[in-house]
């Protein structure tokens, strides 16, 4: 927490300052209060003097003003600096996520990280609200009251030392009890964040499978894990100031029976045992707001903890210190003998990985699920670092490139379709902001998403829901396609892209597709033998390795693996597939 506070609080010194000049002013008339109170009743009330008790009954309400004004503008400084905190952390936590890459996404999980900028933001932004408010409060009021009640009555000093033990030992045992649990409580919280996320954004496959009752079952368990701690951490923080105000009451019956004899002996004025008694609790006040913080800020460190390590977190996939990039890419792709292992896996995913993608056509990738096929596109783009070998960009290692600067000259069309909130517009300019209508209409077409578009009654600014949810999936892969294709880039990675299409569709996206391949790059990754057969060069992968490289011709001769899959899809050996006859092509 204190690591935290260091960093983001350094611009605010004056604010600081400012709310450490009212914190001082409201403590110390807090404590002046009570001698006045005593002073009225001694000097005014019990002698009958009028005339004092509206003379220190008058500098009373004007310290109040002062006091409540200063309390204000203290709770405003707290406010601001607090909120502000919150909406740096937060704004450089968002920014520290996006920079992640893969590995690190999915170290934390999706569910960690939006608990942390959330939930775990708001306990910072409350901690530092209540640190601000208090924490300079509480030593002034604690120390000051117990100067301020010993020069009311040295005799009754003792209770002081009784009381403050008891109350230590109290709050020791319940916050000791208290710490392990929110360390608990975090994880759960991440836990349930998981489900939930997972269970909407899979909310039709749910009802597809009518597992309903299932899922409401496993969102049962860790709603109740996470219960399971709340309930005793209320119970804790609702049993303390009822304990503590029993604790304080039996000593006010004790300190009032003993001042009450103080009194009759003539030892103790009246006013003096209204101020002693109005010390202590100015004093149990400032020990229970430092110990209200030993509760706030043990679960507040927790959450910096978790940001902090976010936000400091080093890219795996890094730029180098003097990074390089073309002037012209031409954008042939070299694999030399790559292997990669996914992060925490036992086996590589990739072996010995070897091949060239020349610029003006398309490299195609087949096999069977698990081949590897999707890596092979995420190493390309440097999603991933290789764990053995390198990957070549016109001759320069890609860990020779800035990531982010490599992403630019790559248009992804991801295994699942993924569109933004927003409009068709927006998402068609996402990777080209100065993209006109008349591109945006041009890549569409292409992509075979020009006829439905037009038929939107808004056209290209129609809505799009949260995640493309009013689109069909077929509808979706166009709109993704077509998106990589305004964004005009030098090498396009197409993950898997024409799943959705029926083969109509497919086949005019293709012949459409071939002006754009004779202008770059283009590494496609297919299920269907049918979708990838024009292509140069077609790369055939099983268990992790190239087990065939050629045209549809030469493999249908040579690769068993891929004349398998060819059969296996209703395909003939003649280079032409049964499911795609293209007449007059």
């Amino acid at each position: 927490m204190t690591k935290l506070l260091l960093r983001y609080l350094r611009p605010y010194k004056p604010q600081v300052a400012l709310l450490v000049f009212f914190q001082v002013i409201q403590a110390f008339l807090n404590l002046y209060l009570p001698n006045l109170q005593a002073e009225v009743i001694d000097q005014g009330v019990a002698v009958g003097d009028g005339s004092k008790i509206y003379h220190i009954g008058f500098i009373m309400i004007v310290i109040a003003v002062v006091q409540g004004l200063a309390n204000i503008a203290a709770v405003v400084v707290c406010s601001r600096i607090s909120t502000r905190l919150a909406y740096e952390v937060r704004r450089d936590f968002f920014s520290a996520s996006e920079n992640l890459c893969q590995a690190e996404v999915d170290r934390y999980s999706t569910g960690s990280l939006i608990t942390r900028s959330t939930n775990d933001i708001y306990q910072v932004q409350n901690a530092t609200f209540q640190a601000f408010l208090f924490v300079l409060q509480a030593p002034i009021m604690f120390v000051g009251g117990l100067v301020m009640a010993i020069q009311q009555n040295g005799e009754l000093t003792w209770s002081i030392a009784v009381i403050l033990p008891i109350v230590m030992l109290v709050t020791g045992i319940i916050f000791s009890k208290i710490g392990p649990l929110f360390k608990r409580l975090q994880a759960k919280l991440d836990a349930i964040n998981l489900v939930i996320r997972e269970q909407v954004t899979g909310v039709r496959v749910v009802r597809a499978f009518v597992r309903e009752s299932t899922e409401s079952q496993r969102f049962e368990k860790a709603n109740t894990a996470t219960s399971d701690v709340l309930l005793p951490v209320g119970f804790l923080m609702g049993a303390l100031g009822p304990i503590m105000w029993f604790i304080t009451s039996i000593f006010n019956i004790a300190i009032m029976w003993f001042g009450g004899h103080l009194i009759e002996s003539g030892n103790m004025p009246i006013g003096a045992l209204q101020a002693f008694i109005q010390y202590l609790m100015i004093i149990l006040m400032g020990f229970m707001m430092a110990a209200m913080m030993s509760v706030t800020l043990p679960r507040a460190s927790v959450a910096s903890k978790r940001l902090l390590e976010v936000i400091n977190q080093k890219p795996s996939v890094a730029a180098p210190a003097h990074p390089y990039f073309p002037q012209r890419c031409k954008g042939r792709l070299e694999f030399q003998d790559v292997s990669f292992t996914y992060p925490g896996a036992s086996a590589p995913v990739l072996e010995h990985v070897s091949f060239v993608a020349e610029p003006d056509q398309m490299t195609a990738f087949i096999g069977p699920t698990g081949a590897g096929k999707t890596t092979v596109l995420e190493l390309a783009q440097r999603i991933y670092d290789t764990t053995d070998g390198q990957i070549l960009l016109d001759g320069h290692d890609l860990r020779e490139f800035d990531p982010h600067q490599l992403a630019t000259l790559f248009g992804p069309v991801p295994q699942t379709a993924r569109l933004f909130t927003g409009t068709i517009r927006s998402n068609m300019r996402f990777g080209n902001a100065d993209a006109t209508d008349e591109e945006i209409w041009k890549a569409l077409r292409i992509a075979q998403a020009e006829d439905f578009v037009r038929e939107m009654p808004d056209g290209l600014d129609s809505r799009v829901s949260e995640g493309g949810t009013n689109f069909s999936g077929g509808q979706k892969q166009r709109l993704c396609i077509a998106r990589a294709l305004v964004r005009n880039p030098v090498l396009y990675a197409m993950d898997d892209s024409f799943s959705a299409l029926d083969m109509t569709t497919d086949r005019k996206l293709r012949l459409a597709l071939r002006p754009v391949v004779s202008h770059s790059t283009f590494l496609l990754v297919a299920q269907r033998a049918a979708s990838i057969r024009d292509a140069e060069k077609i790369i055939v992968l099983d268990k992790g390795q190239i087990v065939g490289e050629g045209n549809h011709e030469s493999l249908m001769k040579d690769c068993d693996v891929y004349r398998q899959i060819v059969d296996s899809q209703g395909g003939d050996r003649t280079g032409s597939a049964n499911t795609v006859q293209e007449g007059g092509k």
